[in-house]
């Protein structure tokens, strides 16, 4: 008999019409919305929101709207069937909706009054919320960054690179983006996240983890991840700072339609000076040009970029659809360790640092290349002790 039961079920089960989603106006669920705040209140205090100065200012809001929920009886058709916790029919009904009536636009508008961007009624427009003062008392409570050494190179970089434009800034999205090894301004300050500790769940249900935060004014601080989105978002001049990037990649061979960009060029100095005669295989110049390499170093030995002598040329890289400054500062950046540090004077007997040379084999020239070709360029800098990229 079960068997027969069973196929019975199975053979109406084709002819089951799906229930179509309840469609409701953006009205609607925002009242729907303010409900289920009122009701994660009860489930999270155990007892109905209640009037009275004796009681938190957020408890006697939710206490208000929700007895203007209950004076309307055509609120039950929308809220009754989620009102498992019996709540508008316990609900006080305010006097001033007997002779009044209140309609749905109004109580939406008022709701949406106190919503934050979470959509969370527990703001009020002229009264900072507990999380908003935890989140600023913790941004404001730095201690002293007793290593402040080891991230002052740090910051120094990002500001170079943000200046040679490999780094960008754009407004904060959202917490999950927070992460270790980030740069992010916030009140004015370049703030480094140096360590994220392990993720744990907070009382009302949200994941969070404490962060060791270093500012470059010397100072860091030990606060919440919420906590630091949460004054980012407060602060209108806050900015996320971008990894930095090459730009485009490059190739070397062209497609219809690429734009010729322009040459890297690598270079070895004929130059009789002491220290480049002893590094003569490891010296070499890295620039970019959008002309002609040969026009390029034609005068070199009237340049003190060049070093006040002739050049020869190792080897090129042809770039297409790529922006060359961008390129070129990226390239410094990769190999910035091994610049050679020297002093010349020009034709006129002015002092000149040229920044275009670096003691670096040519193969991790041709590496890097090669890692910017591909994309895998991302944190990767020269290591002259090992004379490898990592």
């Amino acid at each position: 008999m079960s068997d027969d039961l069973d196929a019975l079920a199975d053979d109406l089960a084709e002819f089951d019409v799906a229930q179509k989603p309840v469609q409701r106006s953006a009205l609607e669920e925002r009242i729907i919305a303010g409900f289920e705040d009122i009701q994660r209140f009860v489930e999270k205090e155990g007892h109905p929101p209640r009037h009275g100065a004796e009681h938190d200012i957020f408890e006697r809001l939710y206490a208000v709207r929700l007895g203007r929920l209950a004076g309307h009886a055509e609120y039950a058709e929308l809220l009754g069937p989620i009102d498992h916790q019996r709540l508008l029919a316990g609900a006080v009904v305010a006097d001033d909706q007997d002779d009044e009536e209140v309609d749905l636009d109004a109580l939406a508008s008022d709701l949406k009054d106190l919503e934050d961007e979470a959509s969370d009624i527990t703001e009020l427009r002229h009264v900072r919320p507990a999380a908003e003062k935890r989140a600023a008392e913790e941004i404001a409570n730095r201690d002293r960054c007793e290593d402040f050494d080891k991230f002052k190179p740090l910051f120094k970089q990002a500001q170079s690179d943000l200046d040679a434009g490999l780094r960008t800034t754009r407004p904060p999205e959202t917490s999950a983006e927070i992460e270790a090894g980030r740069f992010y301004i916030l009140s004015g300050q370049k703030a480094y996240v140096a360590e994220v500790g392990k993720p744990f769940k907070q009382d009302y249900g949200d994941w969070d983890a404490r962060l060791r935060v270093v500012f470059d004014n010397g100072t860091e601080s030990n606060l919440l991840m919420r906590s630091l989105h949460r004054a980012m978002s407060k602060d209108k001049s806050s900015r996320t700072i971008s990894d930095p990037t090459a730009g485009p990649l490059f190739t070397d061979m062209t497609v219809e339609g690429d734009e010729a960009s322009g040459i890297i060029y690598v270079l070895r100095s004929k130059s009789d000076l002491p220290i480049v005669a002893q590094n003569r295989d490891l010296l070499h110049k890295i620039g970019v040009t959008g002309g002609s390499v040969q026009k390029r170093i034609a005068n070199a030995k009237l340049d003190p970029t060049f070093l006040m002598a002739d050049v020869e040329v190792v080897t090129t890289y042809e770039l297409y659809n790529i922006n060359r400054v961008k390129l070129e500062n990226l390239l410094h950046r990769i190999f910035e360790a091994a610049r050679l540090d020297i002093e010349i004077m020009d034709r006129f007997g002015h002092p000149v640092t040229p920044r275009e040379w670096f003691l670096v084999p040519l193969f991790a020239i041709d590496e890097a290349v090669e890692r910017i070709r591909d994309g895998s360029i991302k944190g990767v800098a020269y290591d002259p002790e090992t004379a490898s990229l990592k």
